[in-house]
């Protein structure tokens, strides 16, 4: 987002050690936004916790601090491409979303500011902050215990996740979140008890004011390729009949002129497609990749094709056919029930 160009080969990104982008979010559209955020938390009374930001990895908040860490990738609109593509998901794609995680995060930060984990009316409604925090979690679409807000069913997660949502949504300017979780009146309730923990504490100095940093990117040493290649899923196994379920999609619809490779339309949407079936699904956009370059893979092989005219129906057959593979996954870890 910075206008400075890269000194070096954006090929070579993956090369280069973090610590030397030389990144900062002073003249980038972080910085407008940033402006934008701390004019919600004035409007949404909350005056005595100061967060600090920061760039890192990714999206979080250290435990009993009150810094925020920003993705580095937003930062830079090469770095924000170079990480679409290494795994299919911006956690911030526009001003808008960005908005929407740092809601998120300043859940946590209260969270931490005030100790609200320790309070038995938070116990009662979250659960235990001492629950293990279980990266793979296995999210129940639809229920109405959570609020939604970031994709994946996020608050399903774990407790302090779904105070973090909770938080979101309550802060986000203009939504009636009354009227929007009226018919889900467990969620609702939680909305409920951080409009009144939130009014209670807007007089109150916060218990904890630490802002350690935790991995800013200007001390991290090793590379983007180590960072990437150390979160890089293992290749699942995927279940037999892949192949006939794709040529079920498309010998319905037989190319003749003006034939089109189903590869290329099952590559050329895996971004898009990763991130709504996570949305709605909580299947990782690393797996649904993952299950795409396989797809994509057998297609080549059975040399499939469409005509181009019907790229719709086909992205709409292969969209359903992903989905209801990432649900059973979802559920039970595994692509077959």
């Amino acid at each position: 987002m910075s206008e400075e160009p890269p000194d070096f080969e954006p090929t070579g990104l993956g090369q280069v050690r973090f610590r030397d982008l030389g990144l900062t979010m002073a003249g980038t559209a972080l910085e407008p936004i940033l402006d934008e955020f701390a004019g919600e938390l004035g409007a949404a009374g909350i005056t005595r916790v100061t967060p600090r930001f920061y760039l890192s990895t990714e999206w979080g908040v250290p435990f009993e601090t009150v810094a925020v860490a920003i993705p580095y990738y937003l930062a830079r609109p090469d770095l924000a491409a170079f990480h679409a593509d290494r795994t299919g998901l911006v956690e911030g794609t526009d001003r808008g979303d960005i908005l929407r995680y740092l809601r998120h995060e300043m859940g946590h930060v209260v969270n931490y500011a005030y100790k609200l984990y320790e309070r038995p009316d938070w116990i009662a409604a979250f659960g235990s902050i001492t629950q293990p925090y279980v990266e793979e979690y296995r999210p129940r679409p639809w229920s109405t215990g959570f609020v939604r807000h970031l994709p994946g069913w996020y608050a399903q997660k774990h407790p302090d996740e779904d105070w973090a949502e909770t938080f979101a949504v309550w802060m986000t300017p203009g939504l009636d979140w009354r009227a929007d979780y009226a018919p889900w009146p467990a969620a609702l309730a939680k909305l409920e008890l951080c409009q009144a923990m939130m009014a209670e504490l807007r007089e109150r100095d916060p218990i904890v004011t630490d802002d350690e940093l935790d991995e800013e990117v200007g001390e991290i040493d090793y590379t983007i390729d180590d960072y990437y290649d150390e979160a890089e899923p293992e290749r699942g196994e995927f279940p037999p009949g892949l192949a006939g379920a794709l040529r079920t999609i498309f010998a319905e619809m037989p190319a003749t002129d003006g034939a089109a490779r189903a590869s290329a339309l099952i590559l050329g949407h895996a971004g898009a497609l990763a991130r709504s079936v996570f949305t709605w699904t909580g299947h990782f956009p690393e797996h649904t990749r993952a299950l795409l370059r396989h797809l994509a893979e057998l297609a080549d092989q059975l040399t499939l094709a469409y005509p181009a005219a019907r790229q719709g129906d086909a992205l709409v057959a292969l969209t359903a056919l992903v989905t209801s593979l990432a649900v059973n996954h979802a559920q039970s870890g595994s692509y077959t029930p």
